[in-house]
């Protein structure tokens, strides 16, 4: 089950071969406050996790709740609130480099065990024009993702490279979510379909 309304996840999730439920989680992320980044985002996608795994009625179910945000010179980043917020960030990004965070819990219904972590991955930003800025907020893309940006969408061509998991970029690591089953004994292979 997938605690995220996130488009990204759940087909990043999909091609992986996995078909998972979406239940929303209806957190307040802005009621969650935490000094630390990675703190943060391993608290809220475990709160995430928690809030969905108390509605389900299903025991052997498992549920996965994310939270990704952007650490920029200090200052943590997450979806911009409108399309100047948007602007404004691309051209701070602009030919920089931050690292994208994200938290991930992953939880069993029945026993609320739960095995979480953070995975970060070094982002550096192209250096795109005003014009360009401009053409991609105006696509809406960037208020609805972490950091303003994707790496699997149209601004993946301003982001030069990446140091770490691009899936993590994408809004989950695949490669931890498959160590967090694994430290609660679930075998990735056995939820494929």
């Amino acid at each position: 089950m997938l605690a995220s309304a996130s488009p990204a996840r759940l087909r990043l999730l999909r091609e992986a071969g996995f078909d998972p439920v979406v239940r929303v989680s209806g957190v307040d992320e802005s009621a969650v406050a935490e000094d630390d980044p990675w703190a943060l985002v391993r608290d809220l996608a475990t709160r995430k996790a928690t809030v969905v795994a108390e509605s389900y009625d299903d025991d052997s179910a498992i549920v996965v709740g994310c939270d990704s945000m952007l650490v920029l010179d200090g200052d943590v980043l997450g979806k911009p609130a409108d399309a100047a917020e948007a602007t404004a960030r691309w051209r701070r990004m602009r030919g920089r480099t931050g690292v994208l965070l994200t938290g991930h819990c992953v939880m069993e219904v029945g026993t609320r065990r739960a095995a979480s972590e953070v995975a970060d991955t070094v982002v550096r930003f192209g250096t795109p024009s005003d014009d360009e800025i401009a053409a991609y907020v105006a696509t809406g893309e960037p208020l609805h993702v972490a950091g303003a940006f994707t790496i699997d969408g149209r601004s993946a061509v301003f982001v030069d490279s990446i140091d770490g998991d691009p899936s993590n970029v994408v809004g989950l690591s695949l490669p931890l979510l498959r160590r967090l089953l694994a430290e609660l004994g679930v075998a990735v292979t056995s939820l494929w379909r």
